[in-house]
This record gives structure tokens, sequence and C-alpha cells, in this order.
């Protein structure tokens, strides 16, 4: 029964990490259209269900077979964030999601997070910047109360700033099961060196 468990965990994974990438779907709803499409109506068998880390590894899989141009997609995003976190180095920006991950579909966005204490700062320099920028909200990292978040296309790649307190910087750099999820310029640059 566990090995059932575990080839559907894995199967589940692959469909979700392919709706990723082929149609640009988040976690979240790529996992339920994974269940769909693998079970049709019947329930997912207790532990069967992938979370984002295994979804993750199949994406880079999936990314690293089927996307030719993966592997300089990732370096031209994070080359593209490190010049953009110069740009707004003020408000304490750190990369996380994707292109942090280094698994960059073409619909992946260049997610940063800015530690600064007022949002209307970050979207006047934008403004004088002459950015077109769109605002919405996303769920806080840690508690998922909404926050606001700042999304418009830099060149061809898609950017996306979520606004935090810089309180909220406190016990962010804290590693999970994978590693950091997010990194300040200098982690950045040490990634794009490694490469």
């Amino acid at each position: 029964m566990h090995e059932a468990s575990d080839s559907l965990r894995l199967e589940l994974a692959a469909a979700a990490a392919r709706l990723i990438a082929d149609s640009g779907l988040d976690y979240v709803a790529a996992r339920k259209k994974a269940l769909r499409q693998v079970l049709g109506d019947r329930q997912a068998p207790k532990g069967a269900i992938p979370d984002n880390d295994e979804i993750d590894a199949a994406l880079r899989e999936h990314l690293d077979l089927f996307d030719a141009d993966h592997a300089q997609r990732v370096a031209r995003r994070r080359q593209t964030a490190a010049a953009l976190m110069q740009r707004l180095k003020a408000f304490h920006p750190y990369l996380t999601g994707a292109v942090w991950k280094g698994i960059v579909t073409e619909h992946a966005p260049i997610h940063l997070q800015l530690f600064h204490d007022n949002p209307k700062d970050v979207e006047i320099e934008l403004l004088n910047e002459g950015v077109d920028f769109e605002v919405s909200t996303v769920p806080h990292f840690r508690s998922g109360a909404e926050v606001e978040a700042i999304g418009f296309y830099l060149d061809d790649a898609p950017v996306l700033l979520s606004l935090y307190g810089h309180d909220d910087l406190r016990g962010a750099l804290r590693g999970g099961p994978a590693g950091a999820e997010r990194g300040d310029r200098k982690a950045l640059l040490d990634r794009l060196a490694q490469a």
C-alpha cells in the first residue's frame, strides 16, 4: 500500500508540474487540477497529495527534459532581478519564488519581497521611474493575511513586488526543508556566480 501511495504522489507531482510549466497555473490550482486529471471523481488516498517541494522537484525535472531554454531563462531572470534589487535597495528587497529556486517557467515572475514600512513610497518610486504597474494583493508568507502587491513587466519578464513592513523581515530568513526561501542581492549574486 505504501509503494502505491508513493507512486501516486509522484504521478500527481508530475501532473501538477506539467500544468505549472505549460499553463502557468499556481501550485494550488495545479494540484487540484492534477487530482481531477489523475483520480477523476475518486478521493485521494491519505498521504498521496504531493507537497510544494515534491512539485518543485517534478517541475525542475520537467523543465530540464522539455525546456531547452530553461537554464538561460533562469540566468536572464536572475540578472534582471539583481539589477532591479539594486534599483530598489532602499526598500530592502529579497528575491523569492521560482527565480530564487531556479525553476523558471515562461510565466514565472521575478518575485521580490520588499521590507519597508510605507508601501506608498514604493509606488511613488515606480511612478517617478515611469513604470506602468497594477496593484493587487497576495497572501503574507507567514500569516496568510493579504499584503499589497505590485505587478509590471520589465523588458519581457513579469515582476511581482510584494510589500511587507520592515518588522516582517525578522525570522523571514530562516531556512525550511528545501533551504532558504528568499535571499538578498548578495545571496542572489552568489547563486549567479555558482551557475
